[in-house]
């Protein structure tokens, strides 16, 4: 593999780096089933996924039931949270190719980050837990700052962490609309995976390159920042 001088490249966590989705199946359910609601399925679980625990939350709700009113939102979040943060990775693994691509890239000094909704909290024990911290040298989850995803100030303070310049080439990988449109707004590239939880074609999202494959990454990177 043909070692990347630039750019710096910033992922996506869950949909992207890890399929996430039946543990966050598991802590929805515990929380639709203690209010009374039905649980949903994988599938529909898949498509909620990447805007946050609330709104996964919210989704959820709406999808069994009346709407969940405001005020008892973060409530629900906080049970969330405890049920997910106690089943962090019982059944969350890498998807396939992402340990053998990380490992290339960090020993060619690559430079990468995190960058995802999921609360900060709850991503660095997942990737704690799975053996993938040690790949990056910033990881930026929600409640960091005030602002997240598609902001593209959060996108720039990753770059920043890694490089020292927030405005150094770099590249984003995610799979949903929201990495799309993280990158639209910070300027940069956007490579998308088709196997991750978007409930919207990938291939309509407006993504530089689209692959299924997570060892095609580096090829791609090469191919959109001309390196």
């Amino acid at each position: 593999m043909t070692a990347i001088s630039q750019p710096t490249l910033i992922f996506d966590l869950d949909g992207t780096l890890v399929d996430t989705a039946p543990d966050l199946l598991g802590a929805m359910n515990a929380v639709l089933t203690q209010q009374g609601r039905q649980p949903v399925d994988p599938e529909t679980l898949r498509h909620m996924v990447g805007f946050g625990a609330a709104s996964l939350i919210r989704q959820a709700m709406a999808a069994t039931g009346d709407p969940v009113a405001e005020d008892r939102l973060p409530k629900l979040v906080d049970d969330f949270v405890v049920h997910y943060g106690a089943h962090i990775a019982d059944a969350s693994v890498p998807f396939p190719g992402v340990i053998e691509t990380l490992t290339a890239l960090k020993t060619q000094d690559v430079k990468m980050g995190v960058l995802t909704n999921k609360p900060h909290e709850l991503a660095l024990p997942l990737l704690d837990a799975l053996d993938l911290s040690k790949f990056f040298g910033a990881i930026h989850g929600a409640g960091r700052f005030s602002y997240v995803k598609p902001d593209p100030r959060v996108f720039h303070h990753v770059v920043e962490e890694l490089t020292g310049d927030p405005n150094a080439p770099a590249l984003m990988i995610g799979d949903s609309t929201t990495d799309a449109k993280t990158a639209r707004a910070a300027n940069v590239p956007v490579i998308l995976l088709s196997y991750g939880y978007t409930p919207d074609p990938v291939e309509t999202l407006g993504a530089d390159a689209v692959t299924g494959d997570f060892r095609d990454i580096p090829a791609l990177a090469r191919k959109l920042m001309k390196v």
